[in-house]
């Protein structure tokens, strides 16, 4: 089934080449069915790319996915036109009485600073108490979860010695529908200078840390309910996303490493090897099917009675 989005929307151009199934607004009003409706608060600069890279892994499922793109208005974006923000995006202020089955919360390029010191802290924990009573089950990815587990339950974030870049192994540690079907082994992308750590989370009785990698530390946590899911890492990576990032900073002069277990014997001058593209399928088809479309209400007026 597909995914709803404006027909001029950059990505899908991108997606139908990629033969994944997307439908156009107008299109999805003549047909008798209630699609899920998802809200995206985009925090990346890149916002295309970003757009991009969730609405593949969204439209990868057996379900019809109505989506909402959500940006600051607090923040000026000075990486995409004026002209695609007006036309595509929504803010607090639009959506602030609308309910949606899921929502996702991207990452930012914020890490060096404390969550206070964002200019868009306070609108982003607008967002935040929204979810609580308006979402039913949200996605916190990267920079977005570890501002949802300090927001929510007082988990700090740490900085780490130099960035966590690459591709890295990690372990299932506990069978729960979210990672249905992962191998107990499987890899998943990284590219950040913070984290949180298990045990200031295994101090919250509310979450459970269902995945984790031994180099990379606590990837996957998630409330007992299911109403909220924490992902420290980037599966909705495309192959090159963290090509361009090391060629970035190498290009600005910036201390970094090569991406671990990334480029073919770390030469990178090859191409990169994709390790992650089934595991990142597989969470957001789990997450929209166990944790959204099977226990959300039909009738989204009675979310808050849930």
């Amino acid at each position: 089934m597909p995914v709803i989005i404006p027909a001029a929307l950059p990505a899908t151009e991108t997606l139908t080449n990629e033969q994944i199934f997307v439908m156009h607004e107008q299109r999805a009003r003549e047909q008798d069915i209630r699609p899920l409706k998802l809200a995206i608060v985009n925090l990346m600069p890149t916002k295309i790319v970003t757009e991009t890279q969730l609405l593949r892994l969204i439209g990868n499922t057996a379900l019809q996915v109505e989506v909402d793109l959500i940006r600051m208005a607090s923040h000026e974006s000075k990486n995409v036109s004026a002209e695609h923000l007006k036309t595509f995006y929504k803010d607090f202020e639009d959506i602030k009485n609308t309910k949606y089955d899921g929502m996702i919360v991207t990452g930012a390029p914020v890490e060096h600073m404390s969550f206070q010191e964002v200019n868009y802290w306070d609108e982003l924990k607008l967002i935040f108490d929204f979810a609580d009573k308006n979402v039913f089950s949200t996605m916190f990815i990267c920079w977005g979860a570890q501002a949802a587990m300090h927001y929510y339950y007082d988990v700090p974030k740490y900085a780490l010695p130099e960035k966590r870049f690459g591709v890295f192994e990690h372990d299932v540690l506990v069978k729960r529908p979210i990672v249905r079907g992962f191998d107990d082994v499987f890899y998943a992308p990284h590219s950040r200078h913070t984290e949180f750590r298990a045990e200031d989370i295994e101090k919250v009785d509310d979450v459970e840390i269902i995945a984790q990698s031994e180099e990379a530390g606590v990837y996957l946590v998630a409330s007992k309910d299911g109403r909220r899911v924490f992902v420290s890492g980037h599966c909705e990576y495309d192959p090159l996303t963290l090509d361009a990032e090391y060629r970035r900073d190498v290009n600005l002069g910036k201390p970094i490493n090569v991406p671990k277990n990334y480029y073919p014997n770390d030469d990178d001058t090859k191409a990169p090897i994709v390790r992650w593209r089934s595991h990142g399928n597989l969470l957001f088809a789990n997450w929209l099917n166990y944790y959204v479309y099977q226990e959300t209400p039909y009738d989204l007026s009675n979310l808050d009675k849930e």
